[in-house]
């Protein structure tokens, strides 16, 4: 007879004193934390957070979208600088370097939607950014620090998606030509080829609007979740196309963020369900199902040490210590380990 399941652990730590919900999550990259291991949240009333995770208190909170929700936030691996998107319409560069924290540059964008925008830079002075297009189909690229414009993506004329509701920018390596994945309001993924300025593939996943994807480019791997209960995992060939490899039917609907651990060993989910769910992100084995906030999830983010954290409406960020990646003190915990002795099924 199998071992009854243990219950899941609680957070290792939670984080208050937001006092609005938390709508986005970041970890500061190893280079920039000076020491520290620092976390950045986004708020419903338009603060940002900086988190020292050592002593679980904010340092510092930035003020810079007119108290308008903040909806995405990435550092820059160039020097202490992150970016911040609110529905102010304002994406701000901040610099934060030796104690400062002072908006240095900003975008002015002029898509009211929840699209949140995205980066491809490698550590070079430009660097890539895609935000929401001007008409509410498009999405616009621009060179960064000058604000050149690229291109602007539209679809063709008989094809109808919808707004974009997220965005990946990537490249195979420094020398192919940069690729954007968007998942749009009517459920489908597209792979766009910014050279060529179009669709290379597109393919059906859902049924309800793509709320968050994320893509490992070492497997040509995606995952996307969406309003509705699944969760679809796709591929991309060298043709490029993509394809459905497979389809994860969730207890209850409504998945607000997905993201790939760095070590491309887990999947977490940020579920409107008030639950974080944890897979193997190789077999899309459900290994936990995190109960711990009262109310929808917003966000969720990994950490390279490997912590997890959590924003939710409920104004609280949980923190959690779970599978460690290999080359931390404690080992990951192989597939034969999962499921019983640590976590319920998810």
């Amino acid at each position: 007879m199998a071992a009854p399941l243990q219950p899941p652990p609680d957070p290792q730590f939670v984080l208050r004193g937001v006092q609005s919900a938390v709508n986005a999550l970041h970890f500061c990259r190893e280079s920039q934390a000076q020491g520290s291991s620092l976390l950045f949240s986004g708020s419903q009333s338009g603060l940002v957070h900086i988190w020292n995770l050592q002593t679980r208190r904010a340092v510092t909170i930035l003020d810079g979208h007119g108290g308008q929700s903040v909806t995405w936030l990435q550092s820059l691996p160039q020097g202490s600088q992150l970016l911040s998107q609110g529905r102010d319409l304002q994406l701000c560069l901040w610099d934060l370097a030796e104690g400062r924290n002072a908006i240095v540059d900003s975008v002015h964008l002029e898509s009211v939607g929840f699209c949140k925008s995205s980066i491809l830079a490698d550590g070079q002075p430009c660097w890539m950014l895609a935000v929401p297009g001007k008409d509410t189909d498009e999405v616009q690229i621009l060179e960064m620090p000058s604000k050149t414009s690229v291109c602007t993506l539209k679809p063709e004329a008989d094809a109808k998606p919808g707004m974009p509701m997220c965005l990946r920018l990537w490249q195979a390596n420094c020398s192919s030509r940069p690729l954007l994945l968007a998942g749009y309001e009517d459920g489908s993924v597209a792979l766009w080829d910014i050279s060529e300025r179009k669709v290379c593939s597109q393919v059906s996943c859902h049924e309800e609007p793509v709320m968050g994807l994320d893509f490992d480019s070492q497997k040509a791997r995606g995952v996307s979740g969406s309003a509705g209960k699944a969760l679809a995992v796709w591929s991309l060939d060298g043709q490029p196309s993509l394809q459905v490899c497979s389809t994860h039917e969730l207890t209850n609907p409504g998945i607000a963020e997905v993201t790939i651990r760095p070590d491309h060993k887990l999947l977490a989910t940020a579920g409107w369900d008030h639950r974080i769910r944890v897979f193997h992100w190789k077999t899309m084995k459900p290994l936990a199902v995190l109960g711990f906030h009262s109310a929808s999830v917003h966000c969720v983010a990994f950490a390279a040490n490997g912590l997890l954290a959590a924003g939710s409406k409920d104004q609280r960020i949980s923190v959690w210590s779970l599978y460690r990646p290999r080359d931390s003190a404690t080992p990951f915990l192989g597939e034969s380990e999962v499921g019983g002795r640590h976590f319920t099924a998810a």
